[in-house]
């Protein structure tokens, strides 16, 4: 369904690039002319296919979100545990024995025109924006590493007070910076 979905998109982009950039300079030099050119229609069908495609996908897919309402959400990413990493300032069971600086990770991730463009329907419709869900999870998983490639190149144990910061950059971009303390653990 997601493979479709971004064909439509596709389309839809390619349409309105095409209408958009080549249909309105051909309608101001040729506009006496009534002979619509087949290249302009297919454009057009492409910018209304896609969104029909965009729509009919994303009507199934809520479909399926609906029916699996009850069931629990899946598990976030998994690390390779050679970095302790924890949102509190004391590690149980465990002292600090050095502390080794901040860390960070940082990204700037955004989300295609298509994707897009089905984000702005459902918005119309109602649902998750999976297209942003998707997309933040990449951010927060790329930046997370960075992190703790950070810190495990300090040859820190574990890396405590973790925090998480977003901010929108521009139009449908988005930052995302983790931080925290990498220590040793005594």
């Amino acid at each position: 369904m997601k493979a479709i979905r971004q064909i439509g998109s596709l389309a839809f982009v390619l349409g309105l690039f095409v209408s958009v950039f080549g249909g309105l300079p051909w309608h101001v030099l040729v506009a006496d002319d009534p002979v619509i050119p087949l290249w302009l229609k297919i454009a057009v069908f492409c910018l209304l296919g896609g969104i029909l495609v965009v729509l009919g996908t994303l009507a199934c897919e809520r479909k399926r979100f609906q029916s699996m309402a009850g069931r629990e959400a899946p598990a976030g990413p998994e690390t390779d545990g050679s970095v302790l990493l924890l949102n509190s300032d004391k590690v149980p069971g465990k002292d600090v024995s050095e502390i080794l600086g901040l860390v960070q990770g940082h990204t700037v991730f955004a989300v295609s025109l298509g994707k897009d463009l089905s984000a702005i329907v459902r918005l119309l419709l109602g649902g998750e924006l999976t297209e942003y869900t998707e997309m933040m999870g990449k951010a927060r998983t790329a930046s997370t590493a960075r992190m703790t490639a950070e810190a495990a190149a300090l040859d820190a144990d574990a890396i405590i007070n973790v925090r998480y910061m977003t901010t929108s950059v521009v139009g449908t971009a988005a930052e995302l910076l983790v931080y925290g303390t990498a220590v040793k653990l005594g």
